[in-house]
């Protein structure tokens, strides 16, 4: 029987491309996100500070009114 050892080269190579636009999309679109909602929350503050300024619901409705139409 004829036995042959052979020594074999292996080489790996890791590369990993990365998409530039697709993280910078995701960047501007979570800065965008956090923007959203502190605005939201400083529209829901001011409302409800409205709403305790004018005495309820209801006189806010009436004080918008005499504001808008005079």
């Amino acid at each position: 029987m004829n036995r042959s050892d052979a020594a074999v080269k292996v080489r790996t190579k890791a590369t990993e491309k990365v998409n530039v636009n697709a993280e910078v999309n995701k960047a501007a679109i979570g800065t965008l996100a956090v923007a959203a909602g502190l605005v939201g929350a400083w529209v829901v503050t001011a409302f409800v500070g409205g709403l305790l300024a004018s005495g309820g619901v209801i006189p806010m409705i009436s004080n918008w009114i005499h504001a808008v139409f005079g």
